[in-house]
């Protein structure tokens, strides 16, 4: 019995919206992903931490946008164009995550997936889940909850 369980988890798969911050692919769970969308009127917050680019109206509610590039600590972006945004729900409440682009649904399983490698950057480990690798490329699987809890993080490190 045991092994029927075992061979169902290795024919699961799992369906993945590809985003892009320059050149590195991530990855985010298709069920956390609510919109793609083309930010715009971005208000800015004083005070704010870094990675919160500010404020934005999407369908009459107030989001929060979060600049994916920034929170992981990688080099400002040098090209122009457009950005897009991910919609994303965390504790009722709505973000917008700011990425360079959005590619296609990936439906990926258990045969190329790893555990987070040793040699990721530091500033990524806790923010990722595993990855991917398909011809040639990396999929970073990102932590949807950790990306996002980088303000309960500032507070607790701000009240001790």
């Amino acid at each position: 019995m045991q092994a029927a369980n075992s061979n169902a988890d290795t024919l699961a798969t799992h369906d993945f919206v590809t985003v892009f911050v320059g050149e590195t692919m991530f990855g985010l769970a298709i069920d956390r992903v609510h919109d793609v969308f083309i930010p715009a009127g971005v208000t800015p917050v004083p005070l704010s931490p870094p990675e919160i680019v500010g404020l934005l109206n999407l369908r009459g509610r107030v989001v929060t946008a979060v600049c994916l590039r920034r929170r992981l600590s990688m080099a400002p972006r040098t090209e122009d164009g457009a950005q897009m945004a991910i919609g994303l729900e965390q504790g009722g409440e709505t973000f917008a995550l700011i990425v360079d682009g959005v590619g296609e649904v990936l439906k990926l399983g258990a045969d190329t997936h790893e555990p987070v490698p040793i040699n990721l950057d530091a500033r990524w480990r806790d923010l990722t889940l595993g990855v991917h690798r398909l011809d040639g490329r990396l999929l970073v699987i990102l932590d949807v909850d950790a990306i996002l809890a980088f303000a309960t993080n500032n507070l607790a490190a701000g009240a001790a």
